[in-house]
């Protein structure tokens, strides 16, 4: 009788659901050298809040990847921020120096290749002009999310710098 053959070391979290975003992702982090850190939860992560929970961190530690347009351009704008942050989006038109909107969900999709809840910080199907608040740069880590409302990866803020080809700016609206 042969022998069983050794298991493999397990990896990161799968789930039945991850697809060609999330794969996107997986392999836009290889590419940079960065290890795998994506992890899938059934119950979800689409929001800030949600992902907090499932992670088991605070909810400044999520790196929320809003989309943005910006009026008469058809490049997206990605505003990273924390998850215990909104934008200001007076402080944002100021940077950008022109009006923006919010984007739809359609339109996000087209132009990212990903869906609201699921907004990577990179591997966009168009490039976007990629801005990261500083109060994201203040934390030792991050989790953002990898491509679906249900899987999230592992990062510093500075290899998500990095990663993103981001700008740090100021664009988080004061506290309520």
């Amino acid at each position: 009788m042969a022998e069983p053959k050794p298991r493999p070391a397990p990896g990161p979290v799968a789930s039945p659901q991850e697809g060609g975003s999330v794969a996107r992702v997986r392999a836009a982090l290889a590419a940079a050298g960065h290890p795998d850190t994506i992890r899938a939860f059934p119950e979800g992560t689409r929001t800030a809040e949600d992902a907090a929970r499932a992670v088991g961190c605070s909810v400044a530690e999520i790196a929320k990847s809003l989309v943005f347009r910006q009026k008469g351009s058809a490049r997206p704008v990605l505003v990273i921020v924390s998850g215990a942050d909104r934008v200001d989006l007076d402080r944002l038109a100021a940077i950008l120096g022109a009006p923006i909107e919010r984007a739809e969900g359609r339109w996000v999709r087209e132009v990212t290749g990903f869906a609201i809840g699921g907004v990577a910080p990179l591997a966009h199907l168009t490039p976007p002009l990629v801005l990261i608040d500083a109060r994201v740069m203040a934390l030792s880590r991050v989790w953002a999310a990898a491509g679906s409302p249900a899987h999230v990866f592992e990062i510093t803020p500075e290899r998500l710098l990095a990663l993103s080809a981001g700008r740090v700016v100021e664009v988080a609206a004061e506290p309520r």
